[in-house]
C-alpha cells in the first residue's frame, strides 16, 4: 500500500473514531497513556495502527506485519526507517521486500512511519521545525507495551535500523537495557561524539531536516553527544546479539543501470552514496574495535563493494535475520 493512500485511509479511520467518541484530536484531552487510537488492516499480514504518544502528545502511525499463524506467540522486530523516518518514499515498505520476506515467519515486524530527521532520540528541547521529539521514550517505553497488549507476542524483541537509524538502534538497545535481545545496525555511524560523527549528524538533521542539532543533544562540545555515543557506551551492548555491517563505498552489483535505470540517480548513488558508505565503514570499524577490546561478541559483515543504498540494506536484513530470529524465538 502506497504511503499517500495509507495516510488517507488512516486519517479517515481516525476521523471515524473521533466521531464515535473513541478518540480525540485535542491535545488538551489527549490519552494519558500510550494507546492505539486507530487501526486499519490492509491484508491479513499488513496493518496500520496509530499509536498515541503521551511524551510527544501526538499520534504516531506504525505499520505492523503479522505472522501467518497469529494463534502462536511470536517475537517482535522493531525495524526503523532511515533519515526520512518513513514519511517519504524511501522506507522499508517501498524500497525492500520486507512484506514478502516476513510473510511466513513467526514474528511481528513493527515499523514506525514518523520521526524524520529526529535520530529517534529524546531531544533536549522543542525544535521550531521538528517540534517535540521524545522518540527514545516512545520506542523504548510507550510503544512496546501497546504492541504487547494488542498482539500475541512472546516478550522477546529485536531492533534493526539503517543509516542514521543504525545509530539510533544501538542507543536504544543501550538505554533500554533488557528490552531487546538482538540489535542490527546497517551502514551507521556510531561514534556520534567524533568529528566525523558530528558532521554526519549535522548533514542529516540540519542540511536535510532544517532543524538544529543543538536542540537534539545540546552544544556539540557538550555532554549530550557523549551520552548518546554508542562507541563510548559500548559496554551496554554486552549480552545482546550484535550485528554490524558497512561496505566500502565502491560500486557493487546493485550500482548499475539494471537496478537503477536513470543515469542521474545512478550517478548520485555511486558518488554520494559511495562517499557516505565509505564514511560509515570507518564508523563501523570504530565500534567493532571497541566491542572487541571489551570482549563483547559481534557479527561484523564487511562487503568489499556496495554503496549507501536500499538493495544492500535489504541483503543485510536477510543476512542478519537468522541471528535475530534465534534470540526472539522466531
Amino acid at each position: 500500500m502506497k504511503p499517500s493512500l495509507r495516510t488517507a485511509v488512516t486519517a479517515a479511520v481516525t476521523t471515524a473514531l473521533v466521531a464515535a467518541g473513541l478518540s480525540t484530536p485535542s491535545p488538551a484531552t489527549a490519552a494519558p497513556k500510550a494507546a492505539i487510537v486507530a487501526k486499519y488492516d490492509y491484508t491479513a499480514q499488513v496493518s496500520d495502527v496509530v499509536v498515541h504518544s503521551p511524551s510527544m502528545n501526538r499520534d504516531i502511525p506504525v505499520t505492523v506485519l503479522s505472522p501467518k499463524n497469529k494463534t502462536k506467540p511470536a517475537g517482535v522486530l522493531y525495524l526503523l526507517n532511515g533519515a526520512g523516518g518513513g514519511e517519504d518514499a524511501a522506507n522499508w515498505l517501498n524500497k525492500s521486500d520486507v512484506v514478502k520476506f516476513f510473510a511466513k515467519k513467526n514474528v511481528y515486524v513493527v515499523i514506525p512511519m514518523k520521526g524524520a530527521f529526529s535520530y529517534y532520540t529524546d531531544w533536549v528541547r522543542r525544535d521550531p521545525v521538528l517540534g517535540v521529539n521524545k522518540w527514545s521514550t516512545f520506542l523504548g517505553k510507550e510503544l512496546p507495551g501497546v504492541i504487547n497488549k494488542a498482539y500475541k507476542t512472546n516478550g522477546k524483541n529485536a531492533i534493526a535500523g539503517i543509516s542514521s537509524s543504525a545509530t539510533s538502534v544501538l542507543n536504544l538497545a543501550i538505554q533500554h537495557k533488557g528490552l531487546y535481545k538482538a540489535v542490527s545496525a546497517y551502514s551507521g555511524c556510531a561514534s556520534t561524539s567524533s568529528e566525523m560523527g558530528k558532521a554526519y549528524i549535522k548533514l542529516v538533521v540540519e542540511t536535510r531536516g532544517g532543524a538544529k542539532v543543538s536542540n537534539m543533544w545540546g552544544p556539540t562540545n557538550g555532554p549530550g553527544w557523549i551520552k548518546n555515543d554508542p562507541v563510548a557506551h559500548a559496554a551496554g551492548l554486552r549480552g545482546l546479539a550484535v550485528y554490524l555491517s558497512a561496505a566500502t563505498g565502491l560500486p557493487g552489483q546493485y550500482d548499475s543501470t539494471r537496478y537503477v535505470p536513470k543515469p542521474a540517480v545512478l550517478a548520485d548513488q555511486i558518488i554520494l552514496g559511495g562517499g557516505i558508505e565509505a564514511a560509515t565503514r570507518i564508523c563501523t570499524e570504530d565500534l567493532a574495535n571497541k566491542l572487541a577490546s571489551l570482549r563483547i561478541p559481534a557479527t561484523v559483515d564487511r562487503p568489499a563493494t556496495g554503496t549507501h543504498s536500499w538493495r544492500y540494506w535489504q541483503d543485510q536484513l536477510h543476512k542478519s535475520w537468522p541471528q535475530m530470529a534465534r534470540k526472539i524465538g522466531a
